[in-house]
């Protein structure tokens, strides 16, 4: 088997779960039927960035709200799957559509829904506080929990393997990202 670094360097896209993955899974409800999330800016940096370096970015998530979609969009997203209870018939458009070889995708689970897709794809990766089960599958094990730093360094690890990471100095924004749309 490849070593790790020779496997992501072959990284066509990424997908990611949102609540224990792009966040630390606490949720708090509002009085509008809405979710309020926390989120580590440096996730949200690296995803920005490997969508502005023409890196494919899918999320696929159970969780739902206003708040979650137009975080994702922000940060450049244009494939969203929301409320989605059959994640794998999800990731399986996503790469129909996109033309992407599952073996060259990483996959960003915690949880068990997120085992199908994972099982699925050639880089499935998880956060450290991810369920055993999850661990187990795994290719990777960030050292970062969910909503912490796990997307930040799985995206960099990825980017550097590619020569991607840093690249420019120019960095990017929220507004440039809404401005290029």
């Amino acid at each position: 088997m490849a070593n790790f670094k020779e496997v992501i360097a072959r990284t066509e896209a990424f997908v990611f779960d949102v609540d224990g993955v792009l966040t630390d899974g606490g949720i708090v409800s509002t009085p509008d039927g809405d979710f309020i999330r926390r989120y580590d800016a440096k996730d949200g940096y690296a995803l920005a960035y490997a969508v502005r370096m023409g890196y494919k970015v899918c999320i696929i998530t159970g969780g739902r709200g206003r708040t979650l979609e137009y975080r994702m969009r922000m940060l450049g997203l244009s494939r969203i799957y929301l409320d989605c209870m059959d994640k794998i018939a999800a990731l399986n458009e996503f790469l129909a559509d996109e033309g992407i070889d599952p073996a060259n995708v990483v996959y960003m689970g915690d949880d068990i829904p997120d085992l199908e897709c994972m099982q699925a794809v050639g880089i499935p990766v998880c956060p450290a506080d991810a369920a055993a089960e999850v661990v187990e599958a795994s290719r990777y094990v960030s050292e970062f929990r969910g909503g912490h730093g796990a997307v930040r360094d799985i995206v960099e690890q990825v980017l550097r393997a590619r020569g991607d990471w840093a690249r420019d100095s120019k960095g990017v924004t929220p507004s440039q990202l809404a401005a290029s749309r």
